[in-house]
């Protein structure tokens, strides 16, 4: 940008003194001076720029529309002016719970926390019973596990809720004591929500989706058993040891029956996630068996025996997995489930194959792989 010709005299002079009382001189001019460059000025449109002069209903319609076509930001910004520029209008209950949803959907569960919080602290009824249960979300989302504990533990005490949200609280409290290091409690409280569906059942049918994940989680906890159980020959004397291998057997046992159940309760998603979870489960255990060093006591052709044996018997664990994996995929396709879990079993089918294909994989058993006695896609 060029000095404009016009600036007054008088203006120009008195710049020149102030520069020089701060001990500082005016560059002289010069006619092949540069022009003076400046950052271009970002002038960022309010967020509501499109929403301005409209009235709570048009914002709601607006909300709406751009909700069911997946324009989760246009619909979190028409959701919230409505909440933030018409306080009394019929719409706000609705639309502080539609806000939340949409930020849920964007993942900025800050926001959606906030405004969950508002229309759990204003409303009563199902619609803030719904919000405290998102609090609780945003809240594990965000790492609050201590605040997301703390408000399904109000939800999971109340006498007032319906049976199938009690189950939900507990399954929930259940899954955030699991998340925050605490498998003890979270055994514990998803045993109590188990009971809960089981003893409602005979009152009225409830929804199957918390049950499973009450049960898929149950396993995760014997899955959590499991994974501690460390095996080391070079460390463990053969007693213990062989009591380790037996104890991790059990855990593995008992992680598949929670994970089986899950299974036969129908809920495909969890279905998916429990079966993914038994091949994981006989995978894992192959990596621990061939991953563990030898004991030390063995000489060169003590180890190679060692390590020949130890092929067969691990052959058994991959072909199980390879069975189970590729019976949750096939039930996955049925049901058209696709999530994270249906990758992951792809992956690790194709991973457990190479293996088998291997050179590592050894000669082939003579013992048939025995697979659950219940179906993954049952």
């Amino acid at each position: 940008m060029k000095r404009s010709p016009r600036t007054p005299r008088c203006l120009a002079g008195a710049a020149a003194l102030l520069l020089a009382c701060a001990g500082l001189r005016p560059r002289p001019e010069s006619p092949a001076a540069a022009p003076l460059q400046f950052a271009p000025l970002v002038v960022e449109a309010s967020p509501y720029a499109e929403l301005a002069g409209k009235n709570d209903e048009d914002l709601f319609a607006v909300g709406s529309s751009a909700f069911a076509a997946g324009e989760f930001r246009r619909a979190a910004d028409a959701f919230a002016r409505i909440c933030d520029v018409f306080p009394r209008s019929k719409r706000r209950a609705a639309a502080l719970y539609d806000a939340g949803l949409s930020f849920e959907r964007l993942e900025e569960w800050r926001l959606a926390l906030e405004r969950f919080r508002v229309l759990e602290a204003e409303y009563q009824g199902k619609d803030a019973d719904e919000a405290a249960f998102r609090v609780a979300e945003c809240q594990y989302h965000l790492g609050e596990l201590a605040a997301a504990r703390k408000v399904l533990e109000g939800l999971a005490a109340r006498t007032d809720l319906d049976p199938g949200e009690h189950v939900r609280a507990l399954t929930q409290r259940g899954v955030v004591e699991l998340e925050a290091g605490d498998p003890a409690a979270a055994e514990k409280t998803l045993r109590l929500a188990v009971s809960a569906h089981e003893g409602a059942q005979d009152r009225e049918r409830l929804d199957d989706y918390y049950p499973s994940q009450a049960q898929y989680y149950l396993g995760e906890v014997f899955r959590s058993y499991f994974q501690s159980i460390q095996l080391d020959p070079a460390k463990q004397g053969e007693a213990k040891l062989a009591q380790d291998l037996e104890y991790k057997a059990e855990m593995l046992l008992s992680a598949q029956g929670h994970y089986l159940r899950a299974v036969r309760m129908g809920n495909s998603d969890w279905a998916v996630a429990s079966g993914y979870r038994i091949g994981e489960l006989y995978d894992a255990l192959y990596a621990a068996l061939t991953e563990a060093p030898l004991p030390p006591e063995l000489d060169d052709e003590q180890a190679r025996a060692y390590r020949e044996e130890l092929r067969k018997k691990v052959r058994i664990l991959i072909t199980k997995a390879i069975a189970i994996y590729e019976r949750t995929l096939d039930a996955a396709h049925r049901a058209g489930v696709t999530n994270r879990f249906v990758d992951q079993t792809q992956a690790s089918l194709e991973r457990m194959k190479k293996i088998l294909l291997g050179p590592n994989a050894g000669a082939p058993s003579s013992e048939p792989a025995q697979v659950p006695d219940a179906d993954p896609d049952a």
